[in-house]
């Protein structure tokens, strides 16, 4: 890395965090699970690394950066930057594509996939895991309404489908509680499979990813259910459904959801279908995914499934909603009206998904989604439009936005239950 070279960041998550030192740092993380760790970039550090972006050498970025902010910057200080984040593999290179292929390798070759984030985002011993989901259902279900424990009318009240959150178990505690005890009071007697669709944080080639390992979590392993997954496969036109398989090695969405079904089953043997959803084409144009053959193709295919074992599917999105505020690239928090503003636009998505109304929930959340960023959009639209054929009722059981009591950014979040 020289004076010439034109740094490139890779593809990574940034989020604004607060910092005893500089008052506001730009995290850097790797959502792909290369990179060993985050990279924080105090503010001064910021417009060098914006223009990293493989079109301008690194003289050409001081200039350009000496101008905007009024302070020479030594080009050697740009090359020093990006020496550092080349070694800690968040710029584009030999170095990362190394990297990236080892650890491609070593998941591959793994039948299981390790638990990720525990130890971070929950307990990493079973013991107390299990406690803290237990208190999590139990709190959800003393602050329930009465009518939201009863079955609904004109059915058998056994659920078959369900919107959970995916933030972190701490902080979303009450809403998992809330999807999670719905869950175990009606769950179908004789349910052994579970399809879990997950948010992909990582960019993804193709619409779709399955994962053929077994999820490892505190509480014990869990199965994949291969047959299923191969027949998925095997129906699958247009595109590789393995393509992706890498982005499932530290994605949480489906990680914190198996989790709680681990918890919820209590002993009785089930397997997984993990399935990420990007369909991130789709997300950009605004383009209804139905529209696309090989998207209808693979839902069709997961419907079929559903439809195969009568009774025994449970269908799962892990999906947030909004992601507002300073933390996300807003100016300011939201305030008493931005937030009511926000539920009613929340609730117009959830009105839609109760109904079952895949392609208005998808043209509703699609075109704000640069505002509110709604990270659930591709797999709670998966669900949908599976099972959508069955016609269950569905029910909002909790909707919440939590707060970051440092900067007030929001993350909203809904348990949905859908009921035959």
């Amino acid at each position: 890395m020289d004076a010439a070279s034109r740094p490139r960041l890779r593809s990574v998550e940034t989020v604004v965090a607060r910092d005893p030192e500089h008052g506001k740092v730009l995290v850097l993380r790797d959502t792909r699970g290369v990179a060993p760790g985050h990279a924080v970039l105090p503010p001064p550090l910021v417009p060098l690394v914006a223009r990293f972006t493989g079109s301008l050498r690194c003289d050409e970025i001081a200039r350009e950066v000496s101008i905007e902010v009024g302070t020479d910057i030594p080009v050697d200080v740009v090359v020093r930057l990006a020496v550092e984040l080349e070694r800690a593999l968040f710029l584009e290179g030999p170095a990362f594509r190394a990297a990236l292929a080892g650890a491609e390798r070593q998941f591959a070759e793994s039948p299981i996939r390790a638990a990720a984030h525990a130890g971070g985002a929950y307990y990493a011993e079973g013991v107390p895991l299990a406690k803290y989901v237990e208190d999590c259902r139990v709190r959800a279900t003393k602050q329930a309404q009465p009518a939201s424990r009863l079955p609904l009318p004109n059915g058998d009240g056994r659920m078959v489908a369900l919107v959970s959150p995916h933030i972190d178990p701490w902080r979303g505690a009450l809403c998992y509680g809330h999807a999670y005890s719905a869950l175990a009071a009606a769950l179908p007697p004789q349910a052994d499979t579970f399809v879990v669709f997950g948010t992909s944080h990582a960019p993804m080639r193709e619409p779709f990813s399955l994962c053929r390992k077994a999820f490892d979590t505190p509480l014990g392993l869990v199965e994949a259910d291969l047959a299923a997954i191969d027949e998925l496969a095997k129906k699958t036109q247009g595109f590789d459904p393995y393509a992706d398989q890498f982005n499932h090695k530290v994605e949480h969405s489906l990680e914190f959801q198996v989790v709680f079904l681990k918890n919820v089953m209590a002993g009785r043997p089930f397997r997984i279908v993990p399935i990420l959803a990007g369909l991130g084409a789709h997300q950009s144009t605004g383009l209804d995914p139905a529209e696309e053959p090989s998207v209808a193709t693979f839902i069709g295919a997961v419907r079929d499934l559903v439809h195969s074992r009568d009774g025994r599917v449970v269908v799962v999105s892990g999906a947030d909603m909004a992601h507002v505020g300073p933390r996300f690239g807003d100016a300011k928090p939201y305030d008493p009206p931005a937030r009511e503003a926000l539920e009613r636009k929340d609730r117009e998505s959830l009105d839609h998904a109760i109904a079952l109304d895949a392609s208005g929930f998808w043209s509703q959340v699609a075109a704000d989604l640069d505002d509110r960023r709604v990270c659930g959009l591709a797999p709670t639209w998966s669900l949908l439009s599976v099972i959508s054929a069955i016609r269950p009722r569905g029910r909002v059981l909790h909707y919440e936005q939590t707060v970051d009591a440092g900067d007030g950014s929001i993350v909203s979040h809904a348990a949905v239950g859908y009921y035959a």
